[in-house]
């Protein structure tokens, strides 16, 4: 029998894990309880440029009718804002509001301070080569079926 926690898949989601707790423990701590896990996720991968629902559902692996949803709740929230887009007006887009901003901005320096308890756990040293590692590139395409 296989013991799956010391493969790296396993490793790296409960290294994702711990990241996450802590990312929501500081939203609420920082006055943004009302953000969800799922909000959370969503929000990382709105950055400087709207993106539409269905590139946001590819990135996410959920239905575009969950990102409709999420998008909403987070809506009605204040944080993000619906855009037509440039290119197809029948295509609406999603960006962060001024107030989604301003909480991106605070979620941030939570993320230095997230580094700065790694660090201190690990070691700078330590944390630095796992950045370096992972920043590395990795293949984008899976090998082909019949290879082995």
């Amino acid at each position: 029998m296989t013991v799956h926690k010391h493969l790296l898949r396993h490793l790296l989601m409960a290294r994702s894990d711990w990241m996450e707790q802590r990312v929501m423990a500081l939203a609420e701590r920082n006055g943004y309880p009302h953000v969800t896990t799922a909000m959370n996720r969503l929000f990382a991968h709105l950055g400087g440029k709207p993106l539409g629902l269905s590139e946001l559902a590819r990135r996410l692996s959920v239905s575009r009718q969950a990102v409709h949803k999420l998008a909403q709740e987070a809506q009605q929230l204040g944080l993000v804002e619906f855009v037509p887009s440039e290119e197809d007006g029948r295509v609406k887009l999603l960006r962060f509001s001024q107030k989604g901003w301003r909480m991106s901005e605070k979620a941030a320096a939570s993320f230095v301070e997230i580094e700065q308890e790694l660090a201190e756990h690990i070691g700078t040293k330590e944390l630095e080569s796992l950045k370096r590692i992972l920043a590395l590139p990795w293949p984008d395409t899976l090998p082909d079926q019949g290879n082995p």
